[in-house]
Order: C-alpha cells, then sequence, then structure tokens
C-alpha cells in the first residue's frame, strides 16, 4: 500500500497576493495531479512577525514549529521565492536557517524563483542549488523562474513558463515517485528491526 506523499512548499513573498506563492501553488497543483498527495503551502510572509528577533528555534512560537516539521518530513519540498536584491528573501534564509541540518538528506527539492526582469533568471542556480546543496538535498533538473510578465491576474498565465512548470514536474516525477515509494520502505524497515 502506498501513502499519499507529503507534498510541502515554501513561498518566500513578503507580501499576499505573492507571485512566488501563486508559482508554488501552481507547481503544487501540477504534481497533485500526477501523484496522490496531500499538498500544503508554507507562506513566509505570513510567519515575518512570529519569525522575528528568533535565533534559536526554541524561541519559535508553536506556529511555526508546525510549519518547520513540516518542512522537514515533508516527502518532496518545492521552494519559491522573490528574487530580491540578487537572491533569495532574507525572510526565506532565515526560515530555512531553523531547518535541522540532516533533515533534508536526499529529499527532492523544485526550485522556483520569481523577478522583476530576466537579469535575476541564474538566482536558481547561483543562491537556491547551493543553499539546499548544504542540506544534502536532491535539487531536482530543472528550475522554474518567472518574471512580472508572465502572470496575469495573480497567476501564471504565460505559455512558455506554464509549460516550463510543466516540464519541470515531468522530469521531477521519477524522483517523486521513488519518494512516495520510499516512506513505506524506511518504515517497514524500522518496524522490522
Amino acid at each position: 500500500m502506498t501513502h499519499p506523499l507529503r507534498l510541502v512548499a515554501v513561498s518566500g513573498g513578503l507580501q499576499r497576493p505573492s507571485k512566488s506563492a501563486a508559482l508554488a501553488e501552481h507547481l503544487l497543483d501540477l504534481i497533485a495531479h500526477q501523484v496522490p498527495c496531500e499538498p500544503h503551502l508554507i507562506e513566509l510572509g505570513q510567519l515575518a512577525p512570529q519569525l522575528a528577533g528568533a535565533v534559536w528555534r526554541s524561541q519559535l512560537p508553536e506556529t511555526v514549529e508546525r510549519k518547520l516539521a513540516l518542512v522537514e518530513q515533508a516527502d518532496v519540498l518545492v521552494v519559491a521565492t522573490p528574487v530580491f536584491r540578487g537572491s533569495y528573501t532574507g525572510l526565506f534564509k532565515h526560515f530555512f536557517d531553523f531547518v535541522h541540518q540532516d533533515a533534508l538528506i536526499d529529499k527532492p527539492v523544485l526550485l522556483a524563483a520569481t523577478g522583476g526582469s530576466e537579469r535575476h533568471a541564474l538566482v536558481i542556480d547561483h543562491q537556491l542549488r547551493p543553499l539546499f546543496s548544504f542540506f544534502q538535498a536532491c535539487t531536482l533538473p530543472l528550475g522554474v523562474y518567472a518574471t512580472d510578465k508572465d502572470f496575469a491576474a495573480g497567476c501564471p498565465s504565460d505559455a512558455a513558463l506554464i509549460e516550463r512548470a510543466r516540464l519541470a514536474v515531468e522530469r521531477a516525477l521519477p524522483w517523486v515517485e521513488l519518494a512516495r515509494h520510499a516512506r513505506p520502505a524506511a518504515a517497514a524497515a524500522l518496524s522490522a528491526a
């Protein structure tokens, strides 16, 4: 028996509505259309006041702790952030500073970012991949970058963006399937020990 995939997206957007959250949600929907899952979207902009001033994880309120647990227990992650001064947002980094350094080992992570222009498109490879390489996560082969012009009414609308998102998910599916089947196998091995 296979269990629903624990699929968690984290959006580093600071405001609502957020193009990063809309892109993350679009990617969640594409994956959910292919694989039975329990999708969750974490919008960091909503958690900002609760993260402010915290230096240690023990200083975080229970609401943030639950979001961190969702990330650490996810089978697959989707991360999306707006580009701010050439990198992910400080809030995005602050949140991931609290994630246990071993919690994401071998976890498939689909990387996405949004920015005002194409000049920030390399943020996925120059900023996001190194961050998740530190965690020893499995960053998926194709990231998704979108600019302001790729959205209409707050939703992804550009045909090239929609196709790239579809292709990124299609190329991620082998890793998603591995993650989906690995959790029950690991649980069975633990209970047999």
